[in-house]
């Protein structure tokens, strides 16, 4: 096979009941794109034809709408009565099931980074009006094979709240589906959060919660058992871990995560408690992204312009007397105070302290030519700082740059008002 419609083959990916995944070529965009095609013998007219029809349409219906760094994209798609196919991003890594056996589980630490950024894609997606139903390591993919950047492929069974379309009941992968879900009960994004919750489970002890030999039995134990411990089957789970995991996974909806806010803020949590990170290096996206968040000056920034942020800026850990800024001197940088404490000094003299959450050194990027610094600004303590350069920001999004200048605008009116303050208390 050469071509599938306008798309050049390469290779076959993977190949499913329903379906084969090919690797292609965009000869318009010069992309590398995944082709998902359905089997031709399942185009043809039966109930169950309708079926997998009806489930490309629902992938197909998100071409464009889920917009997130970590939810696949798709690109394409032709769905008539003598081909089916969904063209989408091309996604190298291979997915989760690898690392769901005994001998290849993940360290923790890259553990809970991936299992956080599917929390925050599945909630983007909740507030957009979708539930995926079909949340499996085998539709987690990774953006490559050692790391922990994920993409959250094939949302054929989703539900989408907001629309009128007939949803197909029971469907699903029988051992990741929820209480309600088996039970074929009315759910909601709580059925995704059972399903990421047993992801977790896998992933941490290399099996699934309930062992069953048929989906008959698999169905029956999740919709009346409690899944043992995480921590019984492997000890060196942290209490952490294995408390967000059986909160993930409660049958009872009243005890289980209400919110995906609540689960990924207990991720980020264990992680900082578990001090993963005692070297005091670089922090885990997953705080990043909890930290920037919490900052007044990103209240207004949707998460995904967030994930922006998280990738472009550099975060450096600095010690007591460091000179971050020089009076007199260039500046294409601004900043933003993570951990500690620094002091701005003009000409010896002490002008302000800056905490935690301020941002300094945003008035050069204003001045043309990039302007001097007009005072000078060193650590007090240990301090960790995030950096935006000038080209990045030029690089990031329109609505990443509008938030930023509006929030520049914020922080200098409100400087306007404190010097105000101070020369009438003169």
């Amino acid at each position: 096979m050469d071509r599938i419609g306008k798309y050049e083959v390469s290779r076959l990916l993977g190949e499913g009941a329903t379906s084969e995944v090919y690797l292609g070529f965009d000869p318009f965009t010069q992309r590398e794109v995944a082709i998902k095609r359905l089997h031709p013998e399942t185009l043809r007219g039966s109930e169950r034809s309708a079926l997998y029809r009806h489930l490309l349409l629902n992938e197909a219906a998100l071409a464009g709408k889920l917009q997130h760094p970590h939810i696949i994209q798709i690109h394409d798609a032709v769905i008539d009565d003598k081909d089916g196919y969904v063209v989408m991003e091309y996604v190298p890594g291979g997915t989760l099931e690898p690392f769901t056996r005994a001998g290849q589980l993940l360290p923790f630490e890259r553990l809970i980074e991936i299992i956080f950024k599917c929390t925050r894609a599945l909630d983007y997606a909740y507030l957009q009006g979708v539930t995926h139903r079909d949340i499996k390591p085998a539709n987690i993919l990774l953006t490559t094979p050692e790391g922990q950047d994920i993409k959250i492929s094939d949302f054929g069974a989703a539900l989408f709240t907001a629309s009128e379309t007939t949803q197909v009941a029971g469907f699903g992968s029988p051992a990741y589906m929820s209480p309600e879900q088996v039970r074929e009960m009315p759910v909601d994004h709580r059925t995704d959060i059972y399903s990421l919750g047993v992801v977790m489970y896998q992933l941490l002890t290399g099996r699934l919660p309930f062992d069953a030999t048929s989906n008959v039995n698999m169905a029956y134990q999740i919709a009346h058992h409690e899944a043992p411990p995480a921590v019984s089957i492997r000890p060196e789970i942290t209490p952490e871990l294995n408390a967000i995991v059986g909160r993930a996974m409660r049958r009872d909806l009243s005890e289980r995560y209400g919110t995906w806010m609540e689960f990924s803020h207990d991720l980020a949590q264990a992680y900082r408690n578990r001090s993963l990170t005692a070297d005091r290096g670089e922090p885990p996206d997953s705080e990043k992204f909890e930290r920037l968040r919490a900052f007044r000056f990103f209240r207004e920034f949707s998460d995904i312009e967030i994930w922006e942020i998280v990738r472009f800026a550099e975060w450096k850990l600095i010690q007591p007397g460091t000179v971050v800024m020089k009076e007199g001197e260039p500046g294409n940088y601004f900043c933003f105070v993570i951990e500690g404490e620094l002091r701005i000094v003009k000409k010896g003299h002490l002008l302000n302290v800056l905490s935690v959450g301020d941002c300094f050194g945003e008035m050069a990027l204003f001045a043309a030519g990039r302007g001097a610094r007009t005072a000078s600004v060193e650590a007090t303590t240990e301090t960790r700082i995030l950096t935006i350069r000038a080209p990045a920001l030029l690089r990031a999004s329109a609505l990443c740059q509008m938030h930023f200048y509006k929030g520049f605008l914020e922080v200098l009116s409100s400087r306007l008002s404190l010097a105000n303050n101070r020369i009438a208390s003169i």
